[in-house]
């Protein structure tokens, strides 16, 4: 298994560097898998039959989508739990508070320690484009395999991983569900 990236030279329109080149890295085309596609594994893998797999999946989904709204940290078996959360702005006073301080709404996505381990394991390969669409390189990870925790970043004790606070739905934990992370941009 390998993570295919790659880095395309791009001008820059904005910011203190506007009319540079840089390489931005993304993610190479991955194909969205189908339900259909799923669902076929699924009953091969396990010798349930396909319409009875389809109908848990679809009960699932629902169930999934009720209990994260009101709330709760949803487990997802083998690969973690999701839940949804808000990022937010502060203020120092308890009359200021409204929902005007919300900045975004988001879906946190907990892996398992498995996933965490077989991700950090997992070799990274990036093909580099240059800004005529010509390969100008290809590399190969030796990366240390980090990655990203940001409820557990020493960097960063709050657990926030931003200026801004955060607040997500109770995992049932008893420890705090304040989550970090940044929201970088995309460059398709």
């Amino acid at each position: 298994m390998s993570i295919r990236l790659k880095a395309i030279e791009r001008k820059l329109q904005v910011g203190q560097n506007a009319g540079e080149y840089r390489y931005f890295l993304q993610a190479e085309l991955y194909n969205r898998l189908s339900e259909d596609k799923v669902i076929t594994e699924a009953a091969l893998r396990s010798g349930i039959p396909r319409g009875t797999i389809s109908s848990s999946w679809d009960a699932i989904g629902e169930v999934i989508g009720a209990w994260s709204t009101e709330g709760h940290s949803v487990a997802i078996p083998g690969l973690g739990t999701m839940r949804f959360g808000v990022r937010a702005t502060s203020v120092n006073d308890v009359n200021k508070v409204a929902t005007s301080l919300i900045t975004s709404r988001r879906v946190i996505f907990t892996p398992t320690p498995d996933i965490k381990r077989s991700l950090a394991e997992t070799t990274i390969s990036i093909t580099c484009y240059d800004r005529n669409g010509k390969v100008v390189k290809r590399v190969n990870a030796d990366d240390e395999g980090n990655v990203e925790d940001p409820e557990n970043d020493p960097q960063d004790p709050s657990g926030s991983g931003s200026g801004t606070d955060e607040a997500g739905g109770s995992d049932n934990t008893g420890g705090s569900d304040n989550t970090g992370g940044s929201d970088a941009p995309s460059f398709n």
